[in-house]
């Protein structure tokens, strides 16, 4: 009985560690996935001259999960509801935001973001779309560093730390 509680705590510590690790390599996925939902939505409202709700529904179609979410809560909430975009953005990053592997600092570039949305004219938002897009970068960009440094060294603490516990108990 006494080998079955420590095997069972050492494939809990080790699934903990897989699953912290899984957040760490979905965290660069979903800045990508940001970043080409974020150039599809600029793309829709320069060029196409599509309003920001259709757009969003185009993407929320294109993008992996959580990103689409988040996407298709914001059109929702522009249909349905009538929000200004940028309370519709908010509404929808606060509901989708546990959803994702992201980190506060993304989630204040997205803020800064949704408060831009159809507040300006098109060259502007244009800029203020670029400079979304340079901060999502460096964000990604750590983000692959991290996963690089932490990814296996998490899933392998969470065994040992699973050991730990087992040989602190016999």
């Amino acid at each position: 009985m006494k080998w079955l509680g420590a095997i069972l705590i050492i494939i809990t510590c080790t699934w903990i560690g897989f699953e912290l690790a899984k957040r760490i390599s979905n965290r660069p996925k979903q800045l990508r996935q940001l970043k080409v939902g974020i150039q599809a939505l600029e793309a829709e409202m320069v060029y196409g001259l599509t309003p920001l709700a259709e757009a969003s529904v185009r993407l929320s179609k294109q993008l992996g999960h959580p990103v689409n979410l988040l996407f298709e809560r914001f059109a929702l909430k522009l249909e349905l509801k009538g929000e200004s975009a940028h309370v519709a953005w908010e509404q929808s990053l606060e509901e989708t935001w546990s959803l994702t592997s992201l980190l506060k600092s993304e989630r204040e570039i997205l803020r800064q973001f949704g408060q831009t949305l159809g507040q300006h004219d098109r060259d502007q938002q244009q800029k203020q779309i670029k400079l979304t897009m340079v901060h999502l970068e460096r964000e990604e960009a750590e983000a692959r560093d991290n996963q690089i440094r932490y990814e296996k060294m998490v899933k392998s603490l969470g065994f040992l730390f699973g050991l730990l516990i087992v040989i602190l108990m016999i």
